[in-house]
């Protein structure tokens, strides 16, 4: 198949933002010149998946995340019925086939489904805030994905493989999959997505070309909300703030649910102030068994919106540069009476805690700790417990 031939257009079928890396795209398939392999790499929710599996489709000629516009050569309806493009998620050790299954179906349908166990444990309890631990384990790489290698095209121009999350590989994963990278067939095409490049294997990195997604923008983010997912401008605008530049989050959140909780951040950080433990208890405990990972993910997104209108009002005075304006009287009120608080530290403290959340860490555990450090922070303090010995936060909410 000559994919010069093809009428390409990733950008009005499915596809969020990323102009700069479907360009990049899109001249590598008017080029002709496919490389044995590929890398997407980008921040959570950027849409990693969603080009991975749009470039699966157009490479072996299915017309569906994309717009072939009359030139498409294979007649399945997407990636899913296709023969010859096999994807792959980390799994949990232990998964049923139906759960995988159930999983890839969604993606079939919608790119930017939340497939994910650390987010998505189980697909029918959305509010479920457990999460589990999922990697390609070297049982999975033998049994699941080795075997997919050796298949010869059946209908398309190439066998594509798909694995997104590769840096959840573990190393002697890695390291047998690496011998695949050295020696590729004429007939198999990789295409990898990864969130950190770190911890992947240079030598993998380094044979695979590389397309890298930025964070998607506010505008991107709502504009996609709108076109896709039907919410009005307000909401779309409201949740994109939220997202952290993650398209995908954003499409689960609760703008009701978040509103309220946009409130109780308030109280968190008065009662934190004065540690007030009762209270403080009673607003985690809540946020804990009621927000899903998702709306736990924004909340945080949330208070980060609500300290960084607090350290630019601060700075200037000005309630133009304020995100959260409807809040502007409180945010004087913190202003004035936290004349010394230390709100970059802050936001680097909420920053590393956000990251817990994607390590099975659960939100009553990560917020106990802000808590106590910022109590500390909002006085131009530094927290009781060195950066060393974190784990000492836990004694003192024994009770939780």
């Amino acid at each position: 198949m000559d994919i010069k031939n093809l009428n390409i257009s990733f950008g009005d079928r499915r596809l969020v933002g990323q102009k700069k890396a479907i360009s990049q795209v899109e001249k590598i398939l008017q080029s002709g010149r496919l490389s044995h392999s590929y890398l997407i790499t980008g921040p959570e929710g950027s849409g990693k998946t969603a080009l991975a599996l749009a470039l699966a489709e157009i490479i072996n000629g299915v017309d569906h995340f994309t717009n072939l516009k009359g030139t498409a050569l294979s007649k399945k309806s997407s990636w899913y019925t296709h023969p010859d493009i096999h994807v792959f998620i980390p799994l949990p050790s232990k998964v049923g086939h139906e759960e995988l299954m159930a999983r890839l179906k969604l993606l079939s349908e919608d790119p930017y489904e939340i497939v994910d166990f650390s987010l998505r444990p189980v697909l029918t309890e959305t509010e479920s805030s457990k999460n589990l631990l999922a990697f390609y384990s070297i049982d999975y790489y033998h049994e699941e994905i080795r075997p997919r290698t050796v298949y010869k095209p059946n209908e398309g121009d190439r066998t594509v493989i798909v694995i997104t999350g590769i840096d959840t590989m573990k190393k002697e994963s890695a390291n047998a999959f690496l011998k695949l990278l050295e020696e590729p067939s004429d007939n198999i095409l990789f295409i990898l997505t990864a969130s950190k490049t770190d911890q992947l294997l240079p030598t993998v990195t380094s044979r695979c070309q590389q397309i890298r997604l930025q964070s998607l923008s506010i505008e991107e983010i709502s504009a996609g909300l709108i076109k896709y997912d039907q919410h009005d401008k307000d909401t779309a605008h409201f949740l994109a703030r939220l997202s952290g530049g993650n398209y995908a989050l954003s499409r689960f959140l609760n703008p009701e649910s978040l509103q309220k909780s946009r409130k109780e951040l308030i109280d968190f950080l008065r009662y934190s102030y004065t540690q007030d433990v009762p209270e403080i208890l009673a607003i985690i405990q809540h946020w804990n068994s009621s927000l899903s990972r998702e709306n736990q993910i924004a909340l945080c997104n949330s208070l980060e919106h609500f300290l960084r209108d607090l350290m630019v009002y601060r700075d200037t005075k000005s309630e133009g540069l304020v995100i959260n304006i409807d809040q502007i009287e409180v945010i004087k009120s913190f202003c004035s009476s936290m004349k010394e608080a230390r709100i970059i530290d802050m936001i680097e403290h909420l920053q590393h805690l956000k990251g817990l959340f994607y390590q099975n860490v659960q939100l009553k555990y990560i917020f106990t700790a802000l808590s106590i450090r910022y109590s500390h922070l909002m006085r131009g303090m530094d927290p009781p417990i060195p950066k060393d010995k974190r784990w000492q936060h836990m004694p003192a909410y024994s009770d939780l």
